[in-house]
């Protein structure tokens, strides 16, 4: 009886140890033929990725061939624009001189080119020169209310400014003679002729030569002085014209030892405010400098 079990138990053992072995055989040929399969698919998707990374690398080539054609006609392009620049710019620059001169012409055409013009013994105005314009000088500046004097209209406002500066500062400064034409610059200097003979030519201009003539030029005294001139450089008034008539355009035309005519310290021309400036600083008068030299100042006569 114990044997059989015992036989029977070895019988179950090896059935057991087959059917392990089996078992384990089964999956080991399952295992080995997944591994086939996933190495198959491992060595296909290598394969794949390799041909991928091929195609990648002739897109990057031809992505950088792209890159570098178009950095070409990028740096071609601004080169073409910076030179059409550079062309544009030169030629607004030459609009803009053509324009400056254009400007600079008409304002010289709307200029009477008379009013720098050195009068005394030097360029003469003929009779029939009148100045474009004129304007009644305000009797309050005038030495003799009743009289009508008259000046130059574009240099009048300069004329004002001077004249309100002087009463501003409580300056005894009054107008006795501006603008005279030709006749009567002939019939003064012929009254002056019978009077002192040829000594007239020391203080008087002959007609034509007179820079009274121009409307630009006034002559000054005081309320005291009147038409006499009598002591007029020794005022705080002419003294005032000294320091401070430069400052509105006015010049002394006919300073001490001057070659044209005697001193006439009341004798006061309208030249610019930029040239009378250059004048004081300079320590110079009007008939110093050359014509060529003054007539630069045309431009700003009336700035």
């Amino acid at each position: 009886m114990k044997n059989k079990k015992l036989h029977l138990f070895i019988f179950v053992l090896i059935l057991l140890n087959f059917g392990t072995v089996g078992f384990l055989g089964y999956q080991t040929y399952f295992l080995k033929k997944d591994n086939l399969a996933l190495k198959q698919e491992y060595e296909q998707k290598k394969v794949d990725t390799t041909v991928e990374i091929r195609d990648l690398k002739t897109t990057v080539t031809l992505l950088e061939d792209d890159l570098e054609l178009t950095k070409i006609k990028r740096d071609d392009f601004e080169l073409r624009y910076n030179m059409e620049k550079l062309r544009m710019d030169e030629f607004a620059s030459q609009i803009s001189e053509i324009q400056g001169t254009v400007g600079i012409l008409d304002k010289l055409s709307r200029t009477d080119p008379e009013l720098l013009k050195k009068y005394s013994k030097i360029y003469f105005l003929n009779e029939n020169y009148i100045p474009e314009a004129l304007v009644k000088i305000t009797p309050a500046f005038t030495y003799n209310y009743s009289e009508d004097y008259f000046f130059y209209s574009k240099a009048w406002p300069f004329l004002q400014e001077l004249m309100r500066a002087a009463s501003a500062e409580n300056i005894d400064l009054k107008i006795i003679s501006a603008y005279r034409s030709f006749g009567i610059q002939s019939g003064l200097k012929s009254s002056y002729k019978m009077i002192y003979g040829s000594g007239a030519n020391q203080f008087s201009a002959d007609q034509g030569y007179s820079e009274h003539q121009l409307g630009t030029t006034i002559d000054f005294t005081t309320s005291k002085i009147g038409a006499s001139y009598s002591g007029f450089e020794e005022t705080a008034t002419y003294r005032w014209l000294l320091s401070n008539a430069y400052k509105y355009g006015f010049i002394l035309s006919y300073p001490k030892d001057n070659e044209y005519y005697q001193f006439e310290p009341w004798h006061w021309r309208f030249v610019s405010k930029s040239l009378a400036l250059r004048l004081q600083h300079e320590g110079k008068y009007f008939y110093d400098l050359t014509q060529r030299d003054i007539d630069q100042y045309l431009i700003s006569f009336f700035d």
